[in-house]
């Protein structure tokens, strides 16, 4: 399993109304593509910034890596956003 956080700073965003406009898109299009479990995570109260996670399960290592590499290509190609950074993880039953 794996896990990726990217925070964000949208663009010509001036309410928190704005704000969902721009992130329930982005949230839905990863759920959509990816089947992956994802959400706004930080920065709620914030117009112009957001964090979303997603985390992700597979059989493999390497599956998940690329659905999380892919996720974060996918919210870094969006012209209304900045990337500003990205945290990850992976855990397998080995580590604990």
């Amino acid at each position: 399993m794996g896990w990726i956080e990217v925070d964000l700073r949208l663009g010509d965003v001036h309410s928190l109304k704005a704000k969902r406009s721009v992130v329930r898109p982005i949230i839905a299009e990863v759920r959509r593509r990816f089947q992956v479990s994802v959400g706004e995570v930080d920065h709620l109260d914030l117009h112009r910034r957001a964090a979303i996670g997603a985390s992700a399960v597979g059989a493999d290592r390497e599956h998940v890596v690329r659905v999380l590499d892919s996720v974060e290509r996918l919210v870094a190609e969006r012209p209304e956003i900045e990337l500003l950074s990205v945290g990850r993880g992976l855990r397998t039953t080995e580590d604990d």
